[in-house]
């Protein structure tokens, strides 16, 4: 997925350490001793905040523009920031028809590697089309071989 960008506002308090929130998320509030601290910290904050309404199934806001933001009377303002974050990517569940003893075999090797099925059957898809996105003849067993 794309990465979305939204403004942040980082201020400065009393004591001169740094805040950084989004207007957007407002459960995203991250602070440091520097500016630079704050700032770095600003990622991980809109990521959290961005997981978080996913698994809550909330839709992602549209950023605020800047002109828009209103701060607090009390705000000591120093700038505006885009912070980008990739959304996250929910899951679905999906029904599929699979020989039992595929479906056995895939719970041992899953079991074995510590993942669940779905975690496993996400893999090997994946795996699967990066390697043989060209073509499903790849897929094909070869002459004269069997499996």
């Amino acid at each position: 997925m794309k990465q979305r960008f939204y403004p942040a506002v980082l201020e400065r308090d009393a004591s001169g350490a740094y805040g950084l929130w989004f207007p957007d998320f407002p459960e995203a509030v991250v602070g440091g001793r520097t500016q630079e601290e704050a700032m770095g910290r600003g990622h991980d904050a809109l990521a959290a905040a961005m997981l978080d309404r996913g698994e809550r199934d909330s839709a992602l806001p549209a950023a605020t523009p800047v002109e828009a933001i209103e701060l607090p009377s009390d705000c000591d303002f120093v700038t505006f920031l885009a912070v980008g974050a990739t959304p996250p990517d929910p899951s679905e569940r999906v029904n599929v028809y699979l020989p039992r003893s595929l479906i056995e075999r895939a719970d041992r090797t899953a079991s074995a590697w510590g993942m669940t099925r779905s975690s496993l059957f996400g893999l090997a898809l994946t795996r699967l089309i990066a390697n043989f996105a060209e073509t499903p003849a790849a897929l094909a067993p070869k002459a004269g071989k069997t499996r």
